[in-house]
């Protein structure tokens, strides 16, 4: 690929959301403040990832997806209640080489390290949990305000789709 088609592939991205994701006011607001095409389908793991057709005219999806979590709350059911599902869902993540993000809205580590939440999750589980995923995943956990959501998913999802295209020009 040269290096002037980036722009070109770039422009053709299309944001892929879960087809799991309740069609909600919040969601409709979200997919509107991502700002790209949005096909609803389900994806093998996590709510957002995205796809860039590439010069060949072959659509490639990029092996990257974006988890949301509403609040710490529910972060913490995914620990505790549905930790086995989540496993599963990071583990079919992890074979198949797609990087995870775990996107955590309404909260940061304070609030985390200081037990502010609903949850009866102990702080130093939550924390303990957190960090084991960033070691046995790779993911990154990022932590924002609802009304931010939309603008990171779109953003990490550029990002990753140019560093992916730089990686080719590069070979």
């Amino acid at each position: 690929m040269h290096p002037t088609e980036i722009d070109e592939v770039l422009e053709s991205m299309v944001c892929i959301c879960d087809s799991r994701e309740q069609n909600t006011p919040k969601l409709r607001a979200r997919l509107k403040q991502i700002g790209l095409p949005i096909e609803r389908k389900t994806l093998l793991c996590g709510d957002y990832s995205a796809k860039i057709l590439l010069p060949s005219g072959e659509w490639y999806e990029l092996p990257v997806s974006l988890e949301r979590k509403m609040d710490i709350n529910e972060i913490c059911m995914c620990y505790c209640q549905e930790r086995t599902r989540f496993v599963k869902e990071f583990d079919r993540a992890k074979e198949n080489h797609i990087k995870m993000y775990l996107l955590i809205e309404e909260a940061n580590w304070e609030n985390i390290y200081s037990g502010r939440y609903r949850s009866q999750m102990l702080p130093q589980s939550l924390v303990a949990s957190l960090l084991a995923w960033l070691a046995r995943y790779d993911c990154q956990v990022i932590m924002c305000k609802h009304e931010t959501t939309g603008k990171l998913i779109h953003d990490i999802l550029y990002r990753e789709a140019k560093e992916f295209l730089a990686r080719m020009v590069d070979e």
